[in-house]
């Protein structure tokens, strides 16, 4: 996870190097309706490739969004989870998607 040190001055700033890009906000989106394997996230995250996914989740997990869990199974078993942390983020996206909604209203 990132420290204090890491992390810019301005909360804004700091908000977007944790979830600042498309790839981020969408994989937190698909979370906030539950669990979710590597598979259901490629599949609802509209045009991500394997590896953009991967390195998503693996950045999400290492700075505490989310969760995962690997059943000890074969083939391989994994479920990513929002952490509490992440779950915080859901009035954020609740903003975009409202703004999203008026804004295609408007045009």
């Amino acid at each position: 996870m990132l420290n204090k040190t890491e992390l810019p001055a301005c909360p804004v700033e700091t908000t977007l190097t944790l979830i600042g890009d498309k790839w981020k906000v969408l994989i937190i989106r698909d979370l906030l309706n539950g669990t979710k394997r590597f598979g259901e996230l490629k599949k609802s995250v509209n045009g991500i490739s394997q590896k953009v996914l991967t390195a998503n989740l693996r950045d999400m997990e290492k700075n505490g969004l989310l969760t995962r869990k690997v059943f000890p199974e074969v083939p391989p078993k994994v479920e990513y989870t929002l952490s509490e942390l992440g779950v915080s983020l859901s009035p954020i996206l609740d903003a975009m998607a409202q703004w999203g909604k008026e804004f295609k209203q408007k045009i």
